[in-house]
C-alpha cells in the first residue's frame, strides 16, 4: 500500500472538483465519501443529490476562514492531499475498510491525532476500487496549525502495519534515501517533447556518467559544460564554489528561459558538499617499487583494487567499532558504483547495455542512512578514473576477471545491506547482480572458446584433477563436473608453464571467493587464476625445461592414445602371395 503525500495546495474546491469529476480519461467511477472528521451534517455530492462541491469546500474551509478573519492575513497552502493506493494483487477492500485505513493514516500524519476533538477537518473520497484520496485543511478547530514534520515517515510506517493487519502485499520500509519521483507535469512535458526521460532523470544519468572523469567539483562542472549541459555555478565573493545548478538543453519555461535544477533536487547524493567529499581524493603517493610492480593495464589495476574492497566488505579487518567500519564500507559501496559506470563506458559494445543497466540500478544501492568515510574508497575510485582516462579496450580475460570481481563485490554489498536491514539497497544490489552476471557470461564466451581449443592431454588432466581434489576438496566434484572444467585445466596448465603451482593457485582462488554460491565454480576459478597468474614466476632453466618436457610427453601420449587402433585379426596368406616380412 502506497500513501503519497502531495505538495500543499491552496484551492480546496479545485481539488474536490477533480475528485468528484470524471477524471482525465473518464476513470473516476461513483465518487463518494467513505470517511471523514464528522459525517454528521457534511454534504456529500456523490450521495446527496442537492449537495454541491462548493458546499463541501466551505464546510472543510470553515476553520481556515475563521483564522484568516481573526489574524487579518490569509493562510496559504492549507490543503493537504494524500492518495492511498492498494497493490493490483491485493484483495478487494470495502468502504468500511478504506474508512479505517484513512483514519489510521490521518492519525499517523498528525492531521487528526487520536482522541483530539479539535483536530483538522478531513475527508476520504473513493472513486475507484483500488484507491482513495484523503483531503484535509490544515487549520485546527482551535485555530492552530498541525505539526506535520516528518509526516511522510509516520504515514509510511502506518501503511506497513496496515498491510500486515489486512493481509495485503508487504512493501519495504522507506529510509528517506530514495530520489524524487518525477511529477505529473515533468512526465507530461517529456511526453510532449518526445523525450524518453524527464529532465531531472536525464541530468542525473549525465552527472553520474561524468563523475569518474573528474578529480574535483570544478572539473565536473567543466566536463558537464563541455558535454553541452547548461551549468549555473553559485560562487562566493572570493570566487569559491558554493553550489551549482544544471539544465537540460531545450528544457525551457514559458518565457523561453533555460530551466535549472539544483544538484540536491536531482538526487540526494549529488549536492555540492557530497560531490566534493567523493571527488577530491587524497590518494597517497606510490613508492617507486610499488609503481614498478603495478599491473600494466587499468583493467587489471581495477581488479586488484577490488580485492581490497572484498576484504573490507567481508570482515572489515583492522577496524574496531561498528560505526567506523560501516562508514568505510559505505564509502566502498559508493565507489563500487563509480567503477561499474566506468566499466560500462569502455566495455565492448555487445556488453554495454547490460553494464549500463547495472550501473543505473546500483545507484539505489550506493545510498544509505550511513554517512560514508569517503577517503576509504579512494583506491577503487582511482581505478575507475584510470579506466576512463587510459583504457583503450580490454582483452577478453582481463575484462572477464574484472566482471567476476565486480560480481563478488556486489554480492558482498548486498549481504552487508541485508545485515543492516537496508531493504531497498539490498534489492537494488540483487538486480545489479543479474545484469553483471549476464554481461560476465557474454564476456567469457570467446575466452572459453579459445581455451577449449587448447585442451591438455589426458594424463595432464588427471594430474590437474588431483590438484583440484587436494586444494578444494569440498567443491572438487562440482568443479570437475562443470562443463568448463577442460578450459580450467588449460588455464592451470598455462599457469604451471609460467612457474606457478596449480595446487597453490586453486587454493588462493577459492579463498578469495567462497564457491558455495557460485553458479559455475569452474568459471569463477578461471577468471581468478588468469588474473593471479598473469605474471610468470621466475624459475630456473632446468625447472622450466622439466615442465615443458612433462607437458610434451603428456600431449604426445594423449595423441598416441587417440590414434591407436585395435589390431587386425591374423589370417592365412593367400596362395601365390608372397609373405611379408
Amino acid at each position: 500500500m502506497i500513501a503519497a503525500i502531495k505538495p500543499a495546495g491552496a484551492n480546496t474546491r479545485g481539488l474536490l472538483a477533480y475528485l468528484y469529476g470524471p477524471g482525465r480519461q473518464d476513470e473516476h467511477l461513483d465518487p463518494h465519501i467513505v470517511g471523514g472528521f464528522a459525517m454528521l451534517g457534511m454534504p456529500d455530492p456523490g450521495r446527496v443529490p442537492d449537495a454541491t462541491v462548493t458546499q463541501l469546500a466551505r464546510h472543510l474551509d470553515e476553520p481556515v476562514r475563521l483564522r484568516n478573519s481573526e489574524f487579518g492575513r490569509t493562510v496559504t497552502d492549507h490543503v493537504w492531499h494524500c492518495p492511498v493506493r492498494a497493490a493490483p494483487e491485493d484483495r478487494h477492500l470495502s468502504d468500511a475498510d478504506w474508512a479505517d485505513i484513512a483514519q489510521r493514516i490521518v492519525e499517523a500524519a498528525g492531521i487528526a491525532p487520536p482522541g483530539d476533538d479539535l483536530a483538522c477537518r478531513w475527508i476520504a473520497v473513493r472513486h475507484a476500487d483500488d484507491h482513495i484520496h484523503i483531503l484535509a485543511t490544515t487549520v485546527r478547530e482551535d485555530g492552530r496549525r498541525p505539526r506535520l514534520h516528518d509526516s511522510g515517515v509516520r504515514v509510511g510506517d502506518a501503511c506497513r502495519q496496515i498491510e500486515t493487519d489486512y493481509g495485503l502485499r508487504q512493501l519495504k520500509k522507506g529510509d528517506r534515501t530514495a530520489g524524487r519521483r518525477p511529477t505529473q507535469a515533468e512526465m507530461h512535458k517529456a511526453e510532449r517533447l518526445g523525450w524518453e526521460q524527464t529532465s531531472r532523470d536525464w541530468l542525473q544519468d549525465h552527472i553520474r556518467a561524468a563523475i569518474p572523469h573528474a578529480g574535483s567539483a570544478e572539473e565536473l562542472l567543466a566536463y558537464l559544460e563541455a558535454d553541452g549541459i547548461a551549468v549555473k555555478p553559485r560562487r562566493g565573493p572570493s570566487g569559491d564554489l558554493l553550489g551549482y545548478a544544471v539544465g537540460r538543453p531545450g528544457d525551457l519555461n514559458k518565457d523561453g528561459e533555460q530551466i535549472f535544477h539544483p544538484g540536491g533536487k536531482i538526487a540526494p547524493d549529488l549536492t555540492l558538499p557530497k560531490l566534493k567529499a567523493r571527488l577530491e581524493t587524497d590518494a597517497p603517493e606510490e613508492h617507486p617499487t610499488a609503481r614498478r610492480d603495478r599491473p600494466s593495464t587499468p583493467w587489471h589495476r581495477a581488479t586488484d583494487a577490488l580485492e581490497g574492497l572484498h576484504s573490507e566488505l567481508t570482515n572489515g579487518t583492522g577496524y574496531g567499532d561498528d560505526s567506523g567500519k560501516d562508514a568505510r564500507i559505505q564509502a566502498h559501496v559508493a565507489a563500487l558504483g563509480e567503477l561499474i559506470e566506468a566499466t560500462a563506458q569502455h566495455a565492448p559494445e555487445d556488453l554495454r547495455a547490460e553494464l549500463r543497466s547495472a550501473s543505473k540500478v546500483f545507484v539505489r544501492a550506493q545510498r544509505s542512512r550511513i554517512r560514508a568515510e569517503d577517503r576509504a574508497g579512494d583506491a577503487v575510485r582511482t581505478a575507475a578514473r584510470d579506466i576512463v582516462h587510459t583504457a583503450t579496450g580490454p582483452d577478453g580475460s582481463a575484462l572477464a576477471a574484472l566482471l567476476s570481481a565486480l560480481i563478488w563485490a556486489t554480492i558482498l554489498a548486498q549481504r552487508w545491506h541485508e545485515a543492516r536491514n537496508h531493504a531497498h539497497q539490498a534489492d537494488a544490489a540483487g538486480q545489479t547482480l543479474r545484469h553483471l552476471q549476464a554481461a560476465a557470461d557474454n564476456a567469457l564466451v570467446p575466452v572459453l572458446a579459445d581455451l577449449e581449443r587448447r585442451q591438455p592431454g589426458e594424463q595432464a588432466r588427471r594430474t590437474l584433477a588431483r590438484d583440484v581434489r587436494a586444494a578444494v576438496p569440498d567443491h572438487a566434484e562440482r568443479i570437475l563436473a562443470d562443463e568448463n572444467w577442460p578450459a580450467l585445466a588449460v588455464v592451470l596448465a598455462d599457469a604451471e608453464a609460467g612457474g606457478h603451482k596449480p595446487h597453490q593457485l586453486l587454493k588462493e582462488a577459492a579463498e578469495q571467493r567462497e564457491l558455495d554460491t557460485a553458479r559455475r565454480p569452474a568459471r569463477v576459478l578461471i577468471t581468478r587464476i588468469q588474473h593471479t597468474a598473469r605474471n610468470p614466476v621466475r624459475i630456473s632453466r632446468a625447472e622450466a625445461a622439466r615442465i615443458r618436457s612433462t607437458r610434451s610427453i603428456s600431449a604426445a601420449s594423449s595423441t598416441a592414445s587417440a590414434q591407436q587402433r585395435p589390431p587386425a585379426p591374423v589370417t592365412a596368406p593367400e596362395r601365390g602371395s608372397r609373405p611379408r616380412r
